[in-house]
């Protein structure tokens, strides 16, 4: 699976439920649009630390953000 496809899981499931809004995120739009139109866009590490802290990743779905990130990197 992407880092496309694994954040998407992650976010679209805590958006739907309520647990937080884009906003909350901290991602700036354009990143999230370049995200959304770029197969090979993943953010930065720091970025990512701080977005999955956000959005209340746990430690397990965080490793595999960063595994699929770090093909990237």
């Amino acid at each position: 699976m992407t880092f496309k496809q694994l954040f998407f899981r992650l976010y679209d499931r805590k958006i739907t439920s309520g647990e937080m809004s884009f906003g909350q995120t901290g991602i700036r739009k354009d990143k999230f649009t370049k995200l959304c139109t770029d197969d090979g866009f993943v953010f930065s590490k720091e970025e990512l630390t701080d977005i999955c802290r956000r959005m209340g990743a746990s430690e397990e779905e965080r490793e595999a953000l960063f595994e699929a990130a770090s093909r990237f990197w």
